[in-house]
Parts: structure tokens; C-alpha cells; sequence
């Protein structure tokens, strides 16, 4: 891999197209394949913008959901491709995509120190030879796919010739990624789904070829060592194999956020990291045995990579973290939200992320699928709903239903953000002639969700100029809180400058260190945990909440001794202040 970080997803339409902006230039990034009308619209956009023959694959045509993610999938891959052999071709001249393509590498690359001496060197054949062989040492970077295992609806599709139990969202979308001509990874989100799993081993792509490689492989995003661990083994047992651990912090990142049981990221990172080996053997001894059953005779060794993400702001954080926890790669995702030649964030929302504080960045119930969601305040979705409330219109027209799942009112599932849901739960409460106090706890978290099929596509639409008549305009965005310290927009060359240590972009800002800002968010996430449970304190939440505590303690022990030998001051007050705001929580 030229870079030693990737750009995680970012939403639904944020990253929807960012290979097309990064991949040329060696960095991974990873695509969202929730949404196939999402996918469907940037093909023909795409399409006409390379002068590429667009035939529309509606909605309504046989398996049209995994053949638009295919069809999308297939155009990236042939534009990169494009693009990348383009700028091979370029001259070495400064200033161009050739030689940007090795400035941005990382100092420590042998290829970035062999174009610095190139460079350097007198023209002539030699120099000519030199640039050859650079050229030919020259990979892109990967079209990723991601896939939420748990948002995985069933579809009623009459006019197909697969089974009903694949007609579901996300084995759809995995069909889509499978039958595509890209040699990449699907990075597997959310949590186990065994359906989904059991489904990937029916592609040939993901079982090896007659030289051992594998055409597509396996990204797990895990936040704990035990999650890894269980899912890799049932996925061993099929004969596949999990190419990527991809270590994710369960608070101090953008999207979803999957709360651990106060296992903080540095605990877990020192767990892969002495398990490493005794894991990767295990898995291969299974991984090979589940091959021999389906005739395939396996005993090459299989690299498995191990990366973390989320809230990582600093060189020397991320230099840190790759050193001592013995990582291929880190995560860097919620900076390029502020890199307009990276992903698409429109103007409005861009201005909004350049002057936001702290208290912009919240963790909050919006989501409909009931998992906690990084939010942001100030932005038009937020404005929409509580405009909404004031109307006395709560809730959103629905009009995806990826994230149906609801049935307490309606035989078929519905969505808690939807209008529909938030006026029949209202209508309930109203009958139960609960207390002032309660009624309105009770009906402020039932519209507090919000629209993300619509929200996190919306800022896409705008900035490409897509935007439908009457379509909802009403942006939804889901940085982590780390993107406070960042304040304003970057060149895709500024931030991985950045990254790499060659220029510091918060030099002048006062910044937790990662560890801290995570730690923090777990104290106050379990000061809410007690605060909620206080009213009905059962023995098995008392347990539950004491468990939490005790292991943020041993998080805390942890720093204590990994930071013992540096005098880093700041960490040190810092720590001490977290140690005494959980020794003052009282369960």
C-alpha cells in the first residue's frame, strides 16, 4: 500500500464518489452501497461527465438493486483505472498529478525517497530509467465497499429469479460488490449478521484463485478483540478469509456509535497486539481445513491486516499508534469532511463545520435504527425537524425505507422517523394521560429521530447540482467529535501533510490527546447510563453499570503505566482529571 491510512466511509453521499478524487493518487477510501438509487444517480452523472453510455436500470427491473450497485462499482473502477494510467503517462514535471502523486507519500516510503533522489538527478538515460522504474513501482489505491450487516431488510420482489431469503438489503448489496470487476474489499459494519456471512461464501471471488490471491476480500470494523474474534471464526468455518481487522473507538468516531462495555481503544489495541499471532493461526488452521472440505487445496500464508479509526487529529498520535500497537494503518475520517475536493459536503453545511465548536458535536438517539449517532447541531435536518415540531408536523415523509423496522402500529414495518410512526406513538401517549414531565421526556425522544436516507444523501445532491424538483434539501451530517480542533477547509495535499507530520494544521489549537477525548466521552456516557437507570435500579443493570465503571478504571490503569516513562504533562493532568470524575460517579 503506498499510504499508510484509508478514508473510512463517511455517511451515505459524502464518500459516495471519493475514489474518483483520491484513488489516482494511491489512497484507499471506501464507498457506501446502502443506497442504489444514490449509486444509480452518480452513474449517470458520472457517465455523462466522461462521455460513458448510460442505459437507466430502474427501480423496478429484475435484481435492480445489486445491478446498479454493479453497474456503479464497474464505472469507478474503469475511471480510476483511466485516470491512473493517465497520470502515469504525465511527464515528471512539478506541479503535475505524476509528481503529486509522490509528494503526498509519506516521508518514510522507499518510492517517496526514490523520487526525491530522482529528482536530484542530471538529465539523461539514467534518469530516464530511474523514472521508469518508479512508474512501474506505482499501485492505486482500492475501491472499498461498506455495508451495515444489520440493516437488512426484507424485500417483497416478485419479478426475480432469486430466492425471497436474498432479496434482502444487504445481501443485495453484497451481490452487487460480488459480481463487480473491482479487486477490493467489503468492509462488514454493525455487528454479525450470519445470513449475510453464510451468503459471501456462495462467490467464487472471495475463495482463492490457482495463485492463492484473493479477488475480493473481508474488512471487519470491530470495537473490541472479542467481537473480532467470534466473527472471523464463523467466517474461518465457511472457508473465508478476514484480510482486515479494522479497529474502530466505540464513542470518538463519525456515524453510528457502538458503545463498548468501557473497553477504551488503547485496551483493546494492546489485546490484538499480543494476540496477533496466536489469532491469525488459529483462524488459518480453521480458514484451511474449511477449504480442504470444499476441495481446495490452501498453504500459502494469507496476510491479515490490523488498523484503527476514530478521533485521531495528530501526526504524532497516528505515528503512535502505528508504532506501539504494531498497526498497517490508521483511519482518518471525519477531517476529509473539510477537504471540498475529497468528499462532497455542500457550502452551507462546509461553513457551518468551519465555525463549529465543541458543543456542535453531540452523541445523540436521531437514528431510527435505535444506535446511538454521532449528530450535529445547526445543521438543516436538525433545523428541519424541530421547524417540524413547532408545526405540529413531527417526524419525515418516508420515502426510501431502508431503515423500516417497526410494527407496533402497522402489520408492515415502518420507520420511527417517519411522520406516520411519530403521530400514531404520539396519539398513544395521549391516551395514556401520563404526568407533563413525562409525556414530554417521552414524545422529545420519539421526535428526535430524524430522516437519514434522505439527510445523509441531500449535501451529495447539492454540491453536484442533482437536486430534483420538491426533493428534501434538509442535510443531515455525522462528523465525529474530533472534528471540533479542525476549523477550516484543507487541500487533499494540506491534510495528508498533516497526517505524515509535515505540517501541523492544529499547531495553535489546545487539543485532548485521543486517548483523553475518548475517555471522557465514556464518563459521560455512563454518568447518563446512571442518571437514566436511576428511577428503576435493578440488580442486573447495577451490575452492568458497576462492570462499565470497573473497566474504565482499568482503562485508566492502563495510560497510567503505557505513559509512566514520557513526561507528557498535559496527558497526565488530563488523566487524572477523567480518574476523578468516574471515582465521583456513584452507583
Amino acid at each position: 500500500m503506498p499510504h499508510k491510512f484509508h478514508i473510512p466511509v463517511l455517511g451515505l453521499g459524502y464518500s459516495i464518489d471519493t475514489p474518483l478524487k483520491v484513488a489516482r493518487y494511491g489512497i484507499n477510501s471506501t464507498v457506501s452501497i446502502v443506497d442504489d438509487e444514490l449509486t444509480e444517480r452518480f452513474r449517470k452523472l458520472h457517465s455523462e461527465k466522461n462521455n460513458e453510455s448510460y442505459i437507466e436500470i430502474r427501480k423496478n427491473d429484475d435484481n435492480a438493486r445489486s445491478l446498479r450497485i454493479t453497474a456503479y462499482l464497474n464505472l469507478l473502477d474503469r475511471l480510476v483505472n483511466r485516470q491512473f494510467e493517465g497520470l502515469k503517462a504525465l511527464p515528471f514535471e512539478p506541479g503535475n498529478d505524476l509528481c503529486r502523486y509522490f509528494e503526498m507519500l509519506p516521508p518514510s516510503s522507499s518510492l517517496k525517497q526514490g523520487y526525491d533522489l530522482m529528482m536530484d538527478y542530471p538529465d539523461g538515460d539514467s534518469k530516464r530509467i530511474f523514472q521508469d522504474i518508479l512508474r512501474r513501482a506505482m499501485t492505486r489505491g482500492t475501491i472499498d465497499v461498506n455495508i451495515m450487516s444489520k440493516v437488512d431488510k426484507m424485500n417483497n420482489v416478485t419479478n426475480t429469479h432469486f430466492p425471497k431469503e436474498q432479496n434482502t438489503d444487504a445481501l443485495a448489496a453484497l451481490r452487487g460488490f460480488a459480481m463487480s470487476n473491482l479487486n477490493s474489499s467489503v468492509v462488514l459494519s454493525a455487528g454479525m449478521n450470519p445470513r449475510l456471512y453464510n451468503y459471501i461464501a456462495t462467490f467464487p471471488d472471495f475463495f482463492p484463485d490457482e495463485q492463492g490471491l484473493l479477488k475480493k476480500k473481508i474488512i471487519l470494523k470491530v470495537s473490541d478483540y472479542r467481537s473480532a474474534q467470534i466473527q472471523a471464526k464463523f467466517l474461518a468455518k465457511k472457508g473465508l478469509w478476514v484480510s482486515e481487522f479494522r479497529v474502530e473507538s466505540g464513542l470518538n468516531c463519525g456515524g453510528h456509535a457502538f458503545a463498548t462495555d468501557g473497553y477504551l481503544i488503547g485496551p483493546v489495541l494492546q489485546e490484538f497486539k499480543e494476540n496477533r499471532k496466536q489469532l491469525y493461526m488459529e483462524l488459518f488452521t480453521t480458514y484451511r481445513a474449511a477449504l480442504m472440505e470444499k476441495g481446495i487445496v490452501f498453504n500459502n500464508p494469507l496476510y491479515q491486516r490490523l488498523s484503527v479509526q476514530g478521533g485521531i487529529g495528530t501526526a504524532e498520535e497516528n505515528n503512535f499508534l502505528l508504532s506501539y500497537f504494531q498497526l498497517d494503518a490508521t483511519g482518518w475520517g471525519s477531517p476529509f469532511l473539510l477537504v471540498p475536493e475529497a468528499t462532497n459536503v455542500d457550502a452551507e453545511t462546509l461553513k457551518l463545520l468551519e465555525n463549529a465548536t465543541n458543543s456542535n458535536y453531540y452523541l445523540s438517539n436521531s437514528s431510527p435504527l435505535g444506535i446511538l449517532f454521532n449528530n450535529f447541531r445547526g445543521s438543516s435536518a436538525e433545523r428541519q425537524r424541530i421547524e417540524r415540531i413547532n408545526r405540529h408536523r413531527p417526524g419525515s415523509p418516508c420515502t426510501k425505507k431502508y431503515l423500516v423496522s417497526n410494527t407496533e402500529f402497522t402489520q408492515e414495518p415502518i420507520c420511527t422517523a417517519s411522520r406516520e410512526y411519530q403521530n400514531l406513538k404520539i396519539k398513544q401517549l395521549k391516551s395514556l394521560h401520563l404526568p407533563a414531565t413525562q409525556y414530554d421526556e417521552r414524545v422529545n425522544a420519539i421526535t428526535e429521530k430524524i430522516c437519514l436516507c434522505e439527510g445523509l444523501c441531500s449535501s451529495a445532491y447539492i454540491k453536484n447540482d442533482m437536486v430534483k424538483p420538491r426533493e428534501n434539501k434538509a442535510v443531515a451530517i455525522c462528523p465525529g467529535p474530533n472534528l471540533a480542533y479542525f476549523t477550516r477547509s484543507y487541500s487533499l495535499d494540506e491534510l495528508v501533510s498533516h497526517i505524515y507530520g509535515c505540517t501541523d494544521l492544529l499547531i495553535e489549537v489546545k487539543r485532548p490527546h485521543l486517548f483523553i477525548n475518548e475517555l471522557n466521552l465514556y464518563v459521560d456516557y455512563l454518568q447518563k447510563q446512571v442518571q437514566a437507570y436511576a428511577k428503576d435500579l435493578s440488580d442486573k443493570k447495577k451490575q452492568y453499570l458497576l462492570k462499565f465503571k470497573a473497566e474504565l478504571m482499568k482503562g485508566i490503569n492502563y495510560y497510567k503505566v503505557l505513559f509512566s516513562a514520557q513526561t507528557i504533562q498535559s496527558f497526565i493532568d488530563d488523566l487524572y482529571c477523567a480518574e476523578n470524575r468516574l471515582a465521583g460517579l456513584d452507583i
